[in-house]
């Protein structure tokens, strides 16, 4: 019986799942908008001439921040400048005749990343974090890790958005970073 045939059918088969279907699109134009916050960020929030305001307030589960004379103010998908903006427009509604308001993140929330590293779990974030740093605060890869192509989930105006990213893609905080097994 020749085997021969089968053994070439076989290592074709498998050759072609190596191969690469094309270049993968990458993340789209709403994927790099502006960094919004939300739930566990920490915003520094400095009403010039009020130190009574002045103030750390953390972003709660909801996606609001509590502040004296106020209340609750929206966070969850703004700016740190369309907060501010809000913050003034509140309290120029008859507690400051001329509010300056300037909002600034005083500790990000953390990052995921899942997969083939060493240990996966939750990370503080850190400024300019890349894939491949994250890879690295997460011990770095298992040896069958695929250290090419990385998926990150993030959220694009209120809704889970993922996109396949190089190693040198920027993180943000509140990403899921996975780390795929390569075949071979």
């Amino acid at each position: 019986m020749n085997f021969r045939p089968a053994i070439l059918l076989f290592a074709a088969l498998a050759l072609s799942a190596c191969a690469s279907n094309g270049p993968r699109p990458g993340p789209d134009a709403s994927f790099e908008a502006p960094y919004t916050l939300d739930g566990g960020d920490k915003l520094r929030v400095t009403v010039f001439g009020q130190e009574g305001l002045t103030n750390s307030y953390a972003v709660d589960g909801a996606g609001k921040i509590s502040m004296p004379l106020i209340g609750r103010i929206d966070a969850r998908g703004l700016t740190t400048a369309q907060v501010a903006s809000n913050i003034a427009g509140k309290l120029r509604g008859g507690f400051v005749r001329e509010p300056h308001v300037a909002v600034e993140v005083e500790a990000y929330r953390p990052f995921f990343i899942l997969g083939e590293v060493t240990a996966a779990g939750q990370y503080a974030y850190v400024n300019n974090l890349s894939v491949e740093t994250a890879v690295a605060i997460a011990g770095g890869f298992t040896p069958r890790a695929n250290r090419s192509t990385f998926t990150i989930v993030r959220n694009v105006n209120g809704v889970p958005s993922s996109a396949s990213v190089p190693p040198y893609f920027n993180v943000r905080p509140g990403d899921t970073v996975t780390v795929h097994e390569r075949w071979f």
